[in-house]
């Protein structure tokens, strides 16, 4: 329940961040504002070019479905 709050909380201030950028002006409480991951809502980890934490990430490239990844061997 309370991820599920917390990830509501981040949609409404990512609108809100969207509102001041869009004006081209400065929002008020800036430091609020932190990434989560799109599929489970873990703020640890978080990959930005990718916009997933890493258990995520490991997991999907694991069963390929990122596109230009492949897992390592040598």
């Amino acid at each position: 329940m309370a991820r599920k709050a917390l990830i509501e909380k981040q949609k409404k201030l990512a609108a809100l961040r969207e509102k001041y950028l869009a004006e081209w002006k400065k929002m008020p409480h800036s430091t609020k504002y932190y990434n989560r991951c799109q599929i489970t809502g873990r703020t640890k980890a978080y990959m930005r070019d990718f916009g997933i934490n890493r258990v995520t990430f490991r997991k999907y490239a694991r069963e390929g479905k990122i596109m230009g990844l492949r897992k390592a061997s040598w």
